[in-house]
């Protein structure tokens, strides 16, 4: 299978080629990504892995660039709700219009497997139900909203011939060569090895659905190689990864020997708050499911964050926030405000 990663040099794309690579027989992974991120490495990158890399944007690609491909995985993506706030037009432009253009150029250049990153955060504010996937979306950012949009467009593409996974990713966590902080997981466990405290910075109340990045890249293995509808459109994560904020800072401080945490009961209250069902991954994806143990992924972050000697004040000023570099990228004028490349 010759297999495309749009994104390949983001958090998630290193660790899902090094799972494609080993779990597809095979498979020959060709990378493209914009490449915001280079310098920003965490780890060693699997360069081994890809027969091809190379600078690209999603939001250019045309049918004879995916010539010859059997799958897409579309993981680029502007990748969280600060940065879609700040960079509001690029992240509909990326998250949205690009995928699409993406999808598109894929059909016509009759490419077998899309796969598009998608996340749980469309479900917006959520209820005491859990939500499934036929249930009403509310995505409350821009970053939500590029992800409805792009899924409602990719549904209409789908095919036979052209078969559609959009992955609805709970929160993503874990260690990767290209770490975030930016995640809830991963930076209580940045702030608790840094500074000795894990800070909450709302109440604790919001539910939050959590998947670990080698889970991820076990159900883009499933969608890549799945049977069945021409597009489908799934929860993906597990009841077991799903905790209320306070609760989730506490488990992290007690599997780091008893950290302390501070939780902000004063804050105002934070609407991004849903329990998900993922029944229908665990049907469709039964030998796909998460696996990862809780503990053994707050060690390992813990272990990485530690290597990378990062100062009691420099977590969430490290290149480790995305926000950082991108802002960093724009005002030095290598980067517009569109967040393409200068020049």
């Amino acid at each position: 299978m010759r297999i495309l990663i749009i994104g390949h040099r983001g958090y998630v794309g290193p660790v899902a080629a090094r799972h494609l690579a080993g779990a597809i027989p095979g498979a020959e992974l060709h990378g493209l990504d914009a490449e915001w991120f280079v310098g920003a490495e965490s780890g060693q990158i699997p360069d081994d892995v890809f027969v091809s890399q190379r600078r690209g944007d999603i939001r250019d690609l045309h049918a004879r660039d995916l010539e010859g491909f059997d799958a897409v995985v579309a993981l680029a993506a502007v990748s969280n709700d600060p940065i879609g706030k700040e960079f509001e037009a690029a992240t509909e432009a990326i998250n949205a219009n690009g995928v699409l253009n993406a999808a598109r150029a894929a059909r016509q250049a009759r490419v077998r497997h899309f796969v598009f990153a998608s996340s749980c955060s469309m479900y917006g504010a959520g209820s005491d139900s859990f939500r499934r996937e036929d249930d009403q979306l509310n995505p409350l950012t821009a970053y939500a909203r590029s992800k409805v949009a792009a899924e409602q467009g990719l549904q209409d593409l789908a095919t036979e011939d052209f078969r559609v996974t959009a992955l609805r990713f709970a929160t993503a966590c874990g260690a990767s060569p290209m770490l975030r902080l930016d995640l809830v997981l991963n930076d209580f466990v940045a702030t608790a090895i840094t500074t000795g405290r894990i800070e909450v910075l709302s109440d604790g109340s919001p539910w939050r659905p959590l998947i670990h990045v080698d889970d991820m890249a076990r159900a883009i293995e499933w969608a890549l190689v799945r049977d069945g509808e021409p597009h489908v459109a799934v929860n993906v994560g597990s009841q077991s990864w799903t905790w209320q904020i306070g609760q989730l800072a506490r488990d992290v401080g007690a599997a780091l020997g008893g950290v302390a945490v501070d939780i902000n009961r004063d804050a105002a209250p934070d609407n991004r708050s849903y329990r998900v069902d993922f029944t229908r991954f665990s049907e469709l994806a039964p030998d796909h499911q998460p696996q990862k143990d809780f503990g053994e992924a707050v060690a390992e972050l813990a272990s990485q964050v530690r290597a990378l000697s990062l100062s009691d004040t420099g977590v969430r000023g490290s290149r480790f926030i995305r926000l950082n570099v991108l802002r960093d990228h724009v005002q030095a004028g290598r980067l517009d405000k569109d967040l393409r490349w200068a020049g």
